[in-house]
């Protein structure tokens, strides 16, 4: 902490803003079920095949009736928290990207910070989609560098299964539950590159949800109403989003690994979001990266978990060696708003 004087006014009394934070540790979570191309194809007109070739997706997991975001953050966070070799009690602020929270209010966050005993953090919920915890993940790094908290939880948690139209073949297919979490904190060197973020909200149609609540209210409380009102599922403009992350998210991922001071065959791991199979490979060829990196491919199993994939998929990656602890990954996520964030990190 440090005050000033200036111009004989005393100064406000701030942090100091010059330490470096990291991600300490890692936790994921997949819910049991799961959930094959053929037993989506009983709702819509479509094949396995179909399904592989054009977004790389064998089977997805869905959560239990029952499970819901804060269960399955929990089971992420306890994992982080445990990995990252703190106590619970030293979390000073949590964050939760989301969009499949069903409560406009409260937020997830607070909630799980209350069930799993923590000792009253900051806790709030973020809205980015798919880059959602991307965006967690630099909010995290700015609090921990400039002294606000030493330790942030960050959770990116997604029960999409619940908003998904199981009729729309455009994207039946395409969504996944999980969790993953992640512990940021204090550091004695960078573990956290500059982040590149932005938005298109001229393209917010792209993915969007049907209908508000508020347009479904009135269908809602029309007297002797028995017919049922649809459900607001979330759809997807599929070829928009593909054209828009195939060539304007690659040269973002370039950038970023630009930004951090490297080049692509220095990196030890690219973990972008698990949105489609093509997609990465196309950023693969834009990043020219080297046949030594590992790339994550969990949509494979995993199916689009939104802001869980990408610390889901780098979470199993440090668990089954396919990425080396304490190397450089680059991680970009990018979704719904048009929104998008990447940066490079330092694997715990």
């Amino acid at each position: 902490m440090s005050t000033t004087r200036e111009g004989g006014r005393k100064q406000l009394t701030v942090h100091r803003g010059d330490r470096h934070a990291r991600i300490l540790g890692l936790g994921g979570y997949r819910p049991e079920r799961v959930v094959t191309n053929e037993e989506i194809c009983q709702f819509i007109d479509s094949s396995d095949e179909w399904i592989q070739q054009r977004s790389g997706i064998i089977t997805r997991r869905f959560a239990r009736e029952d499970e819901t975001v804060i269960d399955m953050a929990e089971a992420a966070a306890t994992q982080a928290i445990e990995r990252a070799g703190i106590g619970k009690e030293q979390i000073g602020a949590v964050i939760m990207a989301t969009v499949s929270h069903p409560f406009q209010t409260p937020a997830a966050a607070p909630i799980l910070a209350d069930r799993m005993g923590l000792a009253h953090p900051a806790a709030f919920d973020i809205s980015a989609a798919c880059a959602g915890y991307c965006h967690g993940i630099s909010l995290a790094n700015d609090m921990v560098r400039s002294g606000t908290v030493d330790h942030v939880l960050v959770i990116g948690v997604e029960k999409l299964s619940d908003f998904t139209d199981k009729y729309d073949r455009g994207s039946a297919f395409i969504f996944g539950d999980g969790a993953g979490a992640a512990v940021v904190g204090v550091s004695d060197t960078p573990g956290i590159g500059p982040t590149l973020w932005g938005s298109l909200g001229e393209q917010s149609d792209a993915i969007t949800q049907r209908e508000s609540w508020t347009d479904l209210r009135p269908a809602m409380e029309e007297p002797g109403r028995e017919d049922g009102i649809p459900w607001p599922a979330f759809t997807m403009q599929g070829q928009t989003v593909f054209r828009w992350a195939v060539f304007s998210m690659a040269p973002v991922a370039v950038a970023a690994v630009e930004a951090a001071g490297l080049t692509p065959d220095e990196l030890d791991a690219f973990v972008p979001h698990q949105a489609n199979m093509r997609i990465t490979d196309a950023m693969i060829k834009a990043l020219k990266l080297p046949e030594h990196v590992p790339v994550a491919r969990d949509i494979a199993e995993t199916g689009n978990t939104s802001a869980a994939s990408i610390p889901l998929a780098m979470s199993r990656m440090l668990d089954e060696g396919e990425a080396p602890h304490g190397g450089y990954a680059l991680q970009i996520g990018f979704g719904a708003g048009l929104v998008y964030a990447a940066q490079v990190v330092q694997m715990p």
